[in-house]
């Protein structure tokens, strides 16, 4: 006799928000788009596409660089504390060298003059790559609407996830990372394969 395997990933006791809010599935009574991709991959990981196995390995192993310009680094830290464990997504190995990693997360008010150097660590980054904007200063330059401040880090390298907030809370940071590795895992591409530089 067969047995019945769940359907929906909040059926194996998966408590995100995306898996219990339906409404932003196609039906009450139907999986989402991404609970049909990753619900039962495990078992699919060996019958799928060499993309779709790619994509699964690079989504759960994400490095982040540590590139702290503010405030905002502060919370980004404590995403490695015993309170968030941010181990369990996977993207706990915070590289300190460009070369080594391939998530950088902007967590702070990015200076005009500070630019330059960002891009360079960014350049110096291997692909596949990926920018998470952490916070309203990285995102939109915040309340520093001045002359000195760069007002959005997207203006230097294209950004793929941004986190509200000032500061955002760390839960949000965690939030930024697992959306990003769900874009990941959906086969999207970076953003620097979508858009260009300053395009937004």
């Amino acid at each position: 006799m067969a047995v019945k395997r769940p359907d929906r990933l909040s059926d194996y006791g998966l408590n995100s928000e995306r898996l219990l809010m339906r409404e932003f599935g196609p039906k009450e009574d139907e999986p989402a788009k991404f609970e049909t991709e990753l619900g039962d991959l495990e078992n699919r990981l060996m019958l799928s596409t060499i993309e779709k196995a790619v994509a699964w390995a690079q989504g759960s192993s994400i490095w982040p660089d540590t590139f702290g310009l503010a405030c905002c680094a502060i919370e980004m830290m404590s995403i490695v504390s015993s309170r968030y464990d941010v181990a369990r997504f996977g993207a706990e190995v915070f590289r300190n060298s460009p070369r080594q990693a391939d998530l950088l997360i902007v967590s702070g008010r990015l200076s005009h003059k500070m630019a330059a150097p960002f891009r360079q660590i960014y350049d110096q980054m291997l692909e596949p790559k990926w920018v998470i904007a952490m916070g309203a200063c990285a995102s939109s330059g915040g309340m520093f609407n001045n002359y000195a401040v760069l007002q959005s880090v997207d203006k230097v390298v294209p950004v793929d996830i941004y986190i509200p907030g000032c500061p955002p809370r760390p839960e949000a940071v965690l939030e930024g990372i697992v959306r990003l590795q769900e874009k990941i895992k959906a086969g999207v591409p970076p953003a620097y394969e979508i858009r260009k530089t300053g395009e937004g």
